[in-house]
């Protein structure tokens, strides 16, 4: 008698949420920013969460990000499991597999573009792969701009050193906070390309909160939320489809 073999446990997502719940203040004035949100990203998968103002879109990247710490509930990255942690382990965890892009750039203006990126990499003792720092460098086209300082670059330029940094350690998971708010039209879309090309190209996995369909329709996937709760998803998302969406939530 042959006995079928179970399937593969699917892998875990690159990170999740279950039952998250993130509240601000306390009694009459408290402030649910999350209220139970169940929430898996796919591995080398880009999606976009997206919401009404006050909808608690950023709370939840900050919690998935280990930035903020949550009220109940658990947050995952792969396997590991990051609430309860300690400031030591989500410092070492977000130095080595989690990346960061925020509006803001968050560049130290003393050092050159090539310093900035490979930074928090030195913070955590390791050493940038020559092969892969090349190939990240010539696709950002940042090649004749490795010694220029923050205040000697574009907006747009900044932000492909942000991106750069984020990519160059290969973490679980790139979470990028409105990546392309202080942009203009032109170098917001060559940023969402390239975050588009970093899943497609090499299977990074991107987690980008937005606030413009424009932007979200670069993701295979957007998550809406609506008071603190998932309040549905888009799929192989168009502009027109998440503006659909999001007038559906009051947007």
């Amino acid at each position: 008698m042959t006995v079928a073999a179970e399937p593969a446990a699917p892998p875990p997502a690159a990170v999740s949420a279950r039952d998250l719940r993130r509240t601000y203040g306390s009694g009459e004035t408290a402030v649910h920013a999350l209220d139970g949100v169940d929430v898996a990203f796919a591995r080398g998968a880009f999606t976009a969460i997206m919401g009404p103002s006050g909808s608690g879109k950023s709370t939840l990247l900050h919690c998935l990000a280990g930035l903020d710490t949550t009220t109940s509930g658990s947050v995952w990255l792969g396997d590991t499991e990051l609430t309860g942690s300690s400031d030591e382990q989500l410092t070492a965890l977000r130095r080595q597999r989690i990346g960061f892009v925020f509006q803001a750039f968050n560049l130290l203006p003393t050092l050159s573009a090539q310093e900035n990126m490979v930074l928090p990499m030195q913070l955590a003792g390791q050493r940038p792969d020559r092969a892969w720092t090349d190939a990240v460098v010539g696709r950002l086209g940042l090649r004749d701009r490795l010694r220029h300082r923050p205040h000697e670059l574009s907006g747009g330029q900044q932000q492909r050193v942000a991106v750069a940094r984020a990519l160059l350690p290969r973490p679980d998971v790139v979470f990028a906070d409105e990546p392309t708010g202080n942009l203009d039209s032109r170098a917001g879309t060559e940023v969402l390309g390239l975050l588009r090309s970093a899943v497609r190209e090499t299977g990074q996995t991107v987690v980008m909160v937005t606030h413009d369909p424009i932007a979200a329709a670069h993701a295979d996937r957007v998550v809406l939320l609506a008071d603190g709760r998932l309040a549905g998803e888009v799929h192989r998302p168009t502009s027109d489809s998440i503006i659909d969406a999001l007038r559906g939530l009051g947007s």
